[in-house]
């Protein structure tokens, strides 16, 4: 996975992966993933460029930001592929059996509740809490 805390590297390597994706250039595994992400948000498609390398986004203006969702979209697949938290794997594929296999819907409904454990944990500064986080993710399979 991708382990950097620098935003301008991070941001860097998904433009690139863009650009290398649309003019049909060789991607590493990495590469490819991200802009596969990237592909299924055309909403996106024009703000991953260098021109936003710098570019701070205001959720308090309504504004989302490409970078950091398609951060969460890598960290989701992280988190299923390594089983991390245990037992998120196995809530993964109950949630795509229960949604007809949709797996970027499946992302976007596991991102809202890491985005929230990211938040919370950043606002109390403590470690997010896995357990929570995996509990709230299974009771999306009883409703």
């Amino acid at each position: 996975m991708i382990f950097s805390q620098d935003r301008y590297q991070l941001r860097k390597l998904f433009i690139d992966s863009w650009y290398k994706f649309q003019n049909k250039q060789p991607l590493t595994a990495i590469e490819e993933q991200i802009a596969r992400i990237i592909e299924l948000h055309p909403e996106y498609h024009k703000e991953i460029s260098i021109d936003n390398i710098d570019k701070d986004y205001s959720p308090e203006m309504g504004q989302i930001n490409p970078f950091l969702h398609i951060s969460l979209h890598l960290a989701i697949i992280e988190q299923v592929q390594t089983n991390r938290p245990f037992g998120i794997t196995d809530v993964y594929k109950q949630l795509l059996e229960k949604h007809n296999h949709d797996e970027h819907k499946i992302h976007h409904i596991m991102i809202d509740y890491l985005a929230e454990e990211m938040w919370r944990s950043q606002k109390y500064n403590i470690m997010p809490d896995e357990k929570d986080y995996l509990r709230k993710l299974q009771e999306l399979l009883l409703k």
